[in-house]
């Protein structure tokens, strides 16, 4: 039946009235909290989902293998089309109230729209565009590939030798992206590109693409063995190696020229507003590089007083003297790269039993030890998650480079800084969270979880380690480490300071070996405010640890307040804050009541 349009406007108003009479006479709608929490956590569910059938190697990272037979796009498109998506999802959770959820929720809630504002903010200042640095990119990253797969079964070899004959074309879109970035005078400083044509030819020369076929189980049969043996070497012969030689080539001949003079990031485009984007992402503060310059100066002071007072308690008239003597002994210089490694196995070792007395939540997962490779040799210690099922462990990998010039005295605080109860206690912890979204459980931010690693390196103080004075003094050291860095990258970025003047700084800081002073000035540069997060992140937990103890005295349960601080996840600092003062005031409350 068709109504004309003056009775279709009579209509419309009597309708109009009747619904808004009903309405009022009736219980408002579930649009309330239910429906808003649902479409949330589906907005959720849908992004992750997305998020790993665009990053197929993150999935692989988490145990989800839908798409292990892929690489994922590295395209300038792709990193277009990634963007127009992010934006649909930040416009559809803001618009989604967080009124009446649970803090959990609403916490999820800021966390999502946060992490896809600074991807926003990420992209219109495109750093997308310098997508190699002298730690490495990803021509290091797929060199790792044999490591961080699965290879039990024949169906994952096949899928790793599909990811091989896809490896020439992810080093082709990533030159797309960096020619990208030489028009937008968005280049790294040029002495550092000038390290990526040999990174590639140590990978060339190690050939780790091979490794896979020396594992292969021995449940094969022998003619998937030879087929997948054949395979293997034919593509890394034939497609992957060749690729690895154009791409330095590229890089030798194209990237290389138009690196850049200055080593401050604020000597690009929009530089300030990099910088401070970059110190807003990495410490989730809005410290200025001034501030965070000073804070640097003032803990290099405070910890320096306490090594002087280590100094004569073991006897020394002055820190100097007790620093010589440690720095020149023979026992803790190492005689093998693999004296390394079993240095930090040894440390990550002795701690898991003392646990118990720091935690109710621990992580059965397991961790191995592992040398960084010579083609890397320019990254420094860190680790790598395994998979949550903890089929694949998590890894700590150690630099050795020029092992004769390195020193065993920090290794006992950087074990626990990179195992347990550092990274792969609160990783382990976080990726088997309940009641979270997927993002939760596998993201996360630098000045929480470095942090986090820092603040567990005086743990072992606490249970008993450090027993050997250059131990002792090794832990001290490495704080004082990261307190030079406060000064160093802000001296860089902000303040203009040389490669020379870094180096200087840290050599009297006497914070760490001579290799790693040379080659973490170079990330510094490559990676501005990424070295701020540890002590930021640190003194924030320390901060909160005070208050607890200070409100809750006797009741103060040291277990307790780290498994609240670690039941989150990886949250920004002020969303960490306001989590544990809710959990003090709950406390507080809950003596009251008793």
């Amino acid at each position: 039946m068709r109504i004309p349009s003056l009775a279709v406007s009579a209509f419309v108003t009597s309708a109009l009235v009747l619904a808004t009479l009903t309405a009022s006479a009736q219980p408002k709608p579930a649009s309330s909290v239910e429906s808003r929490l649902t479409a949330q956590n589906a907005l959720f569910d849908e992004s992750w989902q997305t998020d790993l059938k665009l990053s197929p190697t993150r999935a692989t990272a988490v145990g989800d293998y839908r798409y292990n037979d892929k690489l994922g796009d590295n395209s300038l498109a792709a990193i277009a089309h990634r963007h127009e998506i992010n934006a649909g999802f930040l416009a559809r959770i803001k618009a989604i109230s967080p009124a009446g959820f649970s803090e959990e929720d609403r916490t999820s809630h800021d966390l999502f729209l946060r992490n896809l504002q600074e991807g926003m903010d990420d992209y219109d200042l495109k750093d997308y565009e310098m997508p190699v640095n002298a730690q490495g990119g990803i021509h290091t990253g797929l060199a790792d590939l044999p490591n961080a797969v699965p290879l039990d079964s024949v169906k994952h070899y096949e899928d790793y030798i599909a990811r091989l004959h896809q490896i020439p074309k992810a080093l082709l879109q990533t030159e797309e992206v960096m020619r990208a970035g030489v028009k937008d005078h968005l280049v790294i400083v040029k002495f550092l590109a000038e390290k990526i044509p040999t990174q590639c030819a140590g990978i060339i020369a190690a050939d780790p693409f091979l490794s896979p076929i020396k594992k292969m189980p021995a449940t094969f049969s022998d003619a998937d063995k030879k087929r997948l043996t054949d395979d293997i070497t034919a593509a890394v012969n034939t497609e992957v190696l060749p690729a690895y030689k154009q791409f330095a080539s590229f890089v030798t001949s194209e990237y290389v020229p138009s690196g850049r003079a200055t080593l401050s990031v604020e000597s690009l485009p929009d530089g300030k507003r990099r910088y401070q984007a970059a110190i807003r992402r990495l410490t989730t503060t809005n410290l200025s590089p001034a501030e965070i310059h000073r804070i640097g100066l003032a803990e290099y002071d405070r910890i320096v007083a306490e090594m002087t007072a280590l100094a004569k308690a073991n006897g020394y008239s002055d820190l100097a003297g007790f620093r010589d003597h440690i720095e020149s002994d023979p026992k803790y210089k190492p005689s093998s790269a693999q004296a390394i490694v079993d240095d930090f196995d040894r440390y990550i070792k002795q701690m898991r039993p003392k646990l118990p007395a720091l935690f109710t939540t621990i992580p059965s997962a397991p961790v191995t030890v592992e040398a960084i490779p010579d083609f890397q040799k320019a990254a420094a210690t860190h680790y790598q998650t395994g998979t949550p099922d903890g089929k694949r462990p998590g890894r700590v990998s150690v630099a050795v480079s020029d092992f004769p010039s390195r020193s065993f005295i920090n290794d006992e605080a950087v074990a626990y800084h990179e195992g347990i109860p550092g990274h792969h206690m609160q990783l382990s912890i976080q990726q088997t969270l309940k009641g979270l979204p997927e993002f939760r459980k596998h993201g996360g931010n630098s000045a929480y979880t470095e942090g986090w690693a820092l603040y567990a390196e005086q743990l072992g103080k606490e249970v008993g380690f450090y027993q050997d004075p250059g131990s002792d003094y090794g832990h001290l050291r490495s704080e004082l480490f990261r307190a030079v860095r406060l000064v160093v990258d802000t001296g860089i970025h902000d303040m203009g300071w040389s490669r020379d003047q870094v180096v200087e700084y840290m050599r009297n800081s006497h914070a760490v070996d001579e290799p790693t002073i040379q080659s973490e000035t170079d990330r510094y540069i490559s990676w501005p405010a990424q070295a701020c997060s540890y002590k930021i992140g640190q003194l924030k937990i320390r901060e909160l640890r005070t208050r607890a103890t200070q409100q809750l005295g006797s009741h103060f349960d040291i277990r307790s307040f780290h498994d609240e601080v670690l039941a989150g996840g990886s949250l920004p600092l002020d969303l960490l804050d306001a989590r544990v003062s809710r959990w003090i005031k709950g406390q507080v409350l809950a003596i009251a009541t008793h």
